[in-house]
């Protein structure tokens, strides 16, 4: 009896202590787990700057593109609003030439009436005449 009461007592023993042992953990960890650990760490905070830098360059190309974005609409608006005024001006010369068109067509007839001639000569300057001494030789 004493026998199977210090069994029974180690086993207790043995169990409270892989029960403690599995509630609160072990503290050692072999060197090389240490040093791999230790090694994911600093990967991790490497990557998570490597991920707030580019981060913070997408906000800046966000930014840039938005800006990029209204430039573009305000050309596109100042482009369609010059096409308008062009348009406006191309009719208004169409409409300028006719009118020319036809008033030159109305003149024509008036200055059609007189024929100038094919051969225009200018007429040579008259001689001056000098005085006849006629009534002086008397």
């Amino acid at each position: 009896m004493t026998r199977t009461v210090m069994v029974r007592n180690l086993v207790a023993v043995a169990a409270i202590t892989i029960v403690s042992v599995g509630l609160f953990g072990c503290d050692y960890w072999p060197p090389a787990l240490q040093t791999q650990i230790e090694q994911l760490r600093s990967e991790l905070q490497n990557v998570t700057m490597e991920k707030a830098q580019l981060q913070n360059q997408m906000a800046s190309f966000t930014k840039v593109k938005e800006d990029l974005q209204a430039q573009v609409n305000d050309l596109s608006r100042t482009n369609r609003d010059k096409s308008i005024m062009i348009d406006g001006l191309q009719n208004s010369l169409v409409a300028a030439q006719g009118r020319l068109a036809k008033s030159a067509k109305v003149a024509m007839p008036k200055t059609g009436a007189v024929k100038p001639s094919a051969k225009v000569r200018q007429k040579a300057p008259a001689k001056k005449k000098a005085p006849a001494k006629a009534a002086g030789a008397r």
